[in-house]
């Protein structure tokens, strides 16, 4: 758990935390119009952490495990999110957690499907 999450190639870096056990918050720089907002968390230690990227009104929670690191990407495609901002992070002293924000392109909807259970 030494190093912050990777954006792929075509993303743009945002902001960055290194390693960090405990509240915290990471100001993130003005994106493209259009762009979606993608906030990337890597944590370990037994714990539930809450993100929030208060400009847009959005939070997630995440459940961290004591014997594992997991990361979760997240993409933030609503409006606002070219702007400035910041992301703040709600964590236990037992999680360490790292981040990365970036910017790209918004993935593609998803158009729902119909499966023979749901009908």
């Amino acid at each position: 758990m030494q190093k912050p999450p990777e954006l792929d190639a075509d993303e743009t870096l945002a902001g960055r935390r290194k390693v960090t056990t405990g509240n915290a918050s990471l100001a993130f720089s003005k994106g493209k119009k259009g762009d979606a907002l993608i906030v990337a968390v890597r944590c370990q230690g037994a714990g539930k952490i809450k993100v929030a990227v208060r400009s847009v009104h959005v939070t997630f929670p995440l459940e961290c495990l004591a014997d594992q690191v997991s990361t979760t990407y997240n993409q933030v495609g609503v409006g606002g999110v070219d702007r400035s901002g910041v992301v703040s992070v709600e964590a236990p002293s037992s999680v360490r957690w790292s981040m990365t924000i970036g910017r790209g392109e918004p993935a593609p909807e998803e158009t729902p499907t119909a499966t023979a259970e749901s009908l």
